[in-house]
């Protein structure tokens, strides 16, 4: 290990390291400007993650660091808030400062093969994982009370992780008992509110959301919201969700987002008395698109072909 940190490279800093790496590598000839100011801006991004993680010396950054920092990058693909190009680059950029840190020492981390953002269609082929119930049974009971409460609410009203964490699981409950709703403004995508109905189409997935619900009310104790309340969301997100997904992954649940996933394939069987695209189904055209807009809007998203990602495509 060089005497000083970050292999030498000029700064105590990681991001300012990183900085001095790359423009190194411009004077050399080896990249352009550009390119440069693109891979540091991106680790600038990984070193404030490493320093939540207790890491503040490239040194000290490992692969293992590198995978959990772009499974976080994955879920922010699944989630739409980010697009695949975007998280596979911001990999790849980490890749390159640590290779030019180490003079060509470090192993390379795969964006989709070891991080899962995946490279293929945002065109769903293949079922969820999460959508039938009985399979996700063991990995539900393998949680702590909170981790259920985080699963049962994205399985049962398809809800981001974030909104999920965030959500007042006791007022919700209370609403949804005396409207029949429930109301979602804290984490979603661009700050839009919704309201996610009870299911107006299934009794018993009705009484589903309710027990979730109040499962969620009891685990949320005297916190404000479903997450722990000596956690913010930033904490909770590379921790606590990380251990829920991890737990899920050894039980065949792909990730906490294939339970969205799960719910709008359901809420498409119901609607419309067919199958979703990616599990056999083609309804007509007509019913096929109105219940892309109604499962659109529980979703919180403005357009429909972003249900492609979650029922597969019509044919």
């Amino acid at each position: 290990m060089s005497k000083s940190r970050n292999f030498g490279l000029g700064s105590r800093d990681m991001s300012k390291a990183a900085a001095f790496a790359a423009n190194n590598a411009v004077r050399d000839g080896f990249m352009g400007f550009k390119h440069a100011a693109g891979i540091a801006r991106e680790f600038k991004q990984f070193a404030a993650f490493a320093r939540d993680n207790g890491v503040r010396q490239m040194e000290f950054v490992t692969r293992e660091l590198v995978i959990r920092y772009g499974e976080l990058l994955a879920d922010r693909v699944s989630n739409h808030e980010i697009g695949q190009g975007h998280a596979q680059n911001a990999v790849s950029a980490i890749n390159s400062v640590m290779r030019l840190a180490t003079q060509g020492e470090w192993q390379r981390v795969s964006p989709t093969k070891e991080c899962g953002i995946d490279q293929r269609s945002a065109i769903r082929e293949t079922p969820p994982t999460g959508l039938d119930r009985g399979s996700l049974a063991p990995g539900l009971a393998a949680l702590a009370e909170r981790g259920q409460a985080i699963v049962e609410l994205a399985r049962e009203f398809g809800l981001r992780t974030k909104e999920v964490s965030l959500l007042n699981a006791q007022g919700a409950l209370r609403e949804a008992q005396t409207r029949g709703v429930v109301s979602i403004s804290d984490g979603t995508k661009g700050g839009r509110p919704r309201e996610v109905p009870l299911n107006r189409d299934n009794a018993e997935h009705a009484a589903r959301q309710l027990a979730a619900l109040e499962r969620a009310a009891a685990a949320q104790g005297t916190a404000r919201a479903v997450m722990p309340p000596t956690q913010n969301w930033k904490e909770w997100k590379e921790n606590g969700l990380r251990e829920i997904r991890e737990t899920l992954q050894q039980y065949g649940i792909d990730r906490l987002h294939d339970l969205r996933s799960a719910y709008a394939c359901e809420r498409y069987q119901q609607i419309t008395s067919h199958a979703a695209p990616c599990l056999g189904g083609q309804a007509p055209r007509d019913i096929d698109r109105a219940a892309r807009q109604q499962i659109a809007e529980e979703l919180g998203h403005s357009r429909t072909s972003i249900t492609n990602s979650y029922l597969g495509a019509h044919t």
